[in-house]
């Protein structure tokens, strides 16, 4: 998983930029939420460039998702013990860049523009129930993230209605393949809770766009969706995500690659990108409310 470097922790704790707050979430459990200086910059940046829009969600999270463009990459930025609220607005991996966009165009479209009502947004979306009661509580499988966020009515799954088909998988790699997690690896009782976790998602019927159909339901993507993609990869159910743009007619990818190390918008195709991949399967699809 994501797991903050131990040079940038130095780094961060000898500027004495490194900043911490404590609030109470509705369950009345004290949480950290963890950001820098330069986090409050660029948020406040933002709400006075973007701040009087008020237009669809979607339409906002491409705008986001172009003003991050070109921002580094980083991975395991999320990996904080305890578990805490990290807000990092400065770099990001997949997950994070679509979560902070869809945070901060929740927080916008509120009309509350401020840094409390922004975390209150992401800790909703990023959290079981919205609410961080250590590692187990953060949503770890994007399908997850999906159908969670989908119950929140923060976005909603569009997989099957746009002509999606049954993705039956059982997702079990966390839980068996605990020594790649700092946290699984030092408490075993959150690889029983892990577990039971993916015994839920393994249960449902999960619907996805297979990759040789995308050719024909392209035109059923709108810009500013979410998109997870699909993985052969045992255990596993999505391993990259992003947002879709629309360039020269067709549908390509907006997102933070591990590739170019930083926010790209994709120049081949959305199905170029999947058929590219070797263990890609093909897609789900979420539309931001």
């Amino acid at each position: 998983m994501r797991i903050l470097p131990l040079l940038l922790i130095t780094i961060i704790l000898l500027s004495g930029s490194f900043t911490t707050s404590h609030c109470q979430d509705n369950a009345g459990a004290d949480s950290t939420i963890i950001y820098l200086e330069e986090d409050l910059e660029i948020l406040e940046e933002i709400f006075n460039e973007f701040g009087e829009y008020l237009g669809p969600t979607s339409d906002l999270m491409l705008m986001l998702g172009g003003y991050f463009a070109k921002s580094p990459y980083v991975e395991q930025s999320l990996e904080h013990e305890p578990e805490a609220l990290v807000v990092n607005l400065r770099e990001f991996d997949c997950t994070t860049f679509v979560e902070s966009c869809l945070a901060i165009a929740r927080t916008i479209r509120s009309g509350e523009h401020n840094f409390q009502q922004f975390t209150s947004e992401l800790k909703n979306i990023r959290y079981h129930e919205g609410i961080i009661d250590g590692y187990p509580s953060r949503i770890h499988y994007f399908s997850d993230w999906i159908h969670l966020n989908n119950q929140k009515q923060i976005i909603r799954d569009v997989s099957r209605e746009i002509g999606g088909s049954a993705l039956n998988k059982e997702i079990n790699f966390m839980s068996t393949h605990p020594a790649s997690y700092r946290q699984l690896s030092s408490d075993s009782s959150f690889v029983d809770i892990i577990a039971r976790q993916e015994l839920e998602i393994s249960s449902r019927q999960m619907y996805y766009l297979a990759k040789n159909r995308l050719p024909e339901l392209e035109s059923s993507l709108r810009e500013g969706d979410i998109v997870g993609i699909t993985t052969s990869v045992k255990g596993l159910d999505i391993f990259h995500v992003g947002i879709l743009v629309r360039k020269s007619d067709r549908i390509h990818l907006l997102h933070a690659s591990s590739r170019h190390r930083k926010v790209v918008f994709s120049e081949e195709t959305l199905e170029e990108y999947v058929e590219n991949s070797k263990s890609a399967t093909g897609i789900m699809v979420a539309r931001p409310l």
